[in-house]
């Protein structure tokens, strides 16, 4: 089933789909923004870079965003799993190429180096006045927190990062995936909370990187329910199981 399921085929239909589905989102949906202005200074700006965080579990609202992000060259840093492919091409449907990245695990040679090339390819494009969207908290969680390596590329391009909350209603949540990822329906209310720009200092030791990762987490999630909050975010429950 695997394997079936990472065939270039099977992977080219679900990321249509993917596709085909935030795009309707994006357009049905009547999307709210608060804080906006805190990033207008960054989509103005050619030479700035920016990085924008967002949890895992609200890709499928994703493109809320689309219309800022559209303002600047950007790239998203996704995963290289199998769900990262499909991912990858819905969102290179909207214009958003991705960069490949993973977490190596100690001892894998092999992935070290990819992943290392990725952090490195991804702190050039941003230090070069690229934007960067990223899931901190994916592929694999644990489900809102965030992992060090946005910090890395925000600390080494010395470029600002942006908090993004979004949530739409009415919605069903997935409450049995690790991340509760959250889909829209068509023609409902949605909201992006905006924070930032949030900096990681260039000599930041490890204690630093840690305290800010937990600082923006609790940030993010805080933006999150705030813009739940501001649709009075409602989940659909799936049909009863049979």
């Amino acid at each position: 089933m695997k394997a079936f399921l990472r065939s270039d085929g099977v992977q080219a239909v679900l990321g249509w789909l993917l596709g085909a589905y935030l795009r309707v989102v994006l357009r049905t949906v009547r999307w709210r923004h608060e804080n906006l202005a805190c990033v207008e200074p960054v989509l103005a700006d050619d030479t700035t870079g920016a990085i924008a965080l967002f949890w895992h579990g609200r890709i499928p609202l994703c493109l809320a965003t689309a219309p800022q992000w559209w303002r600047k060259r950007t790239k998203a840093l996704i995963s290289p799993s199998a769900d990262g492919e499909f991912i990858a091409r819905a969102l290179a449907m909207s214009g958003f190429p991705a960069i490949r990245v993973s977490s190596a695990k100690k001892g894998d040679t092999e992935k070290m180096r990819q992943a290392v090339a990725a952090i490195r390819e991804a702190t050039n494009w941003v230090k070069g006045g690229g934007a960067l969207v990223v899931t901190p908290d994916g592929p694999r969680g644990p489900n809102e927190v965030i992992a060090a390596g946005s910090l890395q590329i925000a600390k080494r391009s010395g470029q600002p990062v942006f908090l993004m909350g979004i949530a739409a209603s009415p919605a069903w949540q997935a409450e049995k995936t690790w991340d509760k990822v959250m889909f829209a329906r068509p023609f409902g209310r949605g909201a992006v909370v905006w924070e930032g720009p949030l900096t990681v200092p260039p000599d930041a030791d490890d204690a630093l990187v840690q305290s800010l990762i937990a600082d923006w987490s609790a940030r993010l999630s805080a933006a999150t329910r705030r813009a739940e909050g501001m649709v009075a975010a409602s989940r659909i429950d799936p049909p009863a199981e049979r």
